[in-house]
């Protein structure tokens, strides 16, 4: 058995590039939240963070349902 290793450090590259980012999309969407409580506190609206922080959970769901969606239809 031969390992391609230049192939599995591109997986685990690859994969750790998207983890940093669907968790950072994450923590936007987190902080969007916090901020719209914190409005709220102050009497402010906060539209555009709550705005924010939808788009942003809408992108992790959707980088999930592809991710998923490759995973089934690859097997």
């Amino acid at each position: 058995m031969k390992i391609d290793w230049s192939a599995l450090g591109s997986v685990f590259g690859t994969s750790l590039v998207f983890t940093v980012a669907l968790v950072s999309l994450f923590t936007l969407g987190i902080n969007g939240l916090a901020r719209r409580e914190k409005a709220a506190a102050e009497g402010d609206s906060a539209a555009l963070a709550v705005t924010g922080a939808y788009v942003c959970f809408a992108a992790c769901a959707a980088a999930v349902a592809y991710g998923i969606y490759l995973i089934v239809s690859k097997s």
